[in-house]
């Protein structure tokens, strides 16, 4: 007797696993949809740690940081201002070709050297894209990350 062993899944089992994907990801959706303000600050600060990480690469790599002027779009493209990056990545330093914005649609502020002998600092202004506020609106920075 000649079995034939066939690879692959069933549709029941398929079935079953959009199932149980279809209801974590309603449990997750709810729980965001609970606390945006909360889940749009985790954004911001995981955003904000990622310009961290891509501004430290880029300083072991050119040994300089961006400048203030340069700002945050010398991490998605060559910067074309002094001081020059001598050994740019033709991909840069962010998945994305453009610096994205803080979960509120404003932009990330950025200045170098930052406050208090910090090399840098990246901010976001929150809910209201102003300095100060509380709250949803407070600001979060890399500093205090």
């Amino acid at each position: 007797m000649n079995r034939i062993h066939r690879s692959g899944f069933t549709l029941l089992e398929i079935l079953v696993v959009l199932a149980i994907i279809t209801i974590l990801g309603t449990l997750v959706g709810v729980s965001v949809a609970r606390h945006p303000g909360q889940a749009r600050r985790t954004a911001a600060e995981t955003q904000i740690r990622i310009f961290r990480q891509a501004l430290q690469l880029y300083r072991m790599e050119q040994g300089m940081i961006p400048t203030t002027r340069q700002g945050l779009e010398a991490l998605c493209r060559k910067p074309d201002v002094d001081p020059l990056p001598a050994r740019y990545p033709a991909e840069g330093y962010l998945e994305s070709p453009v610096v994205p914005k803080d979960p509120w649609g404003n932009p990330y502020a950025y200045r170098s050297p930052g406050p208090e002998g910090a090399i840098f600092e990246v901010i976001s202004y929150g809910s209201d894209g102003e300095p100060g506020g509380d709250g949803e609106a407070a600001d979060m920075t890399s500093a205090n990350l």
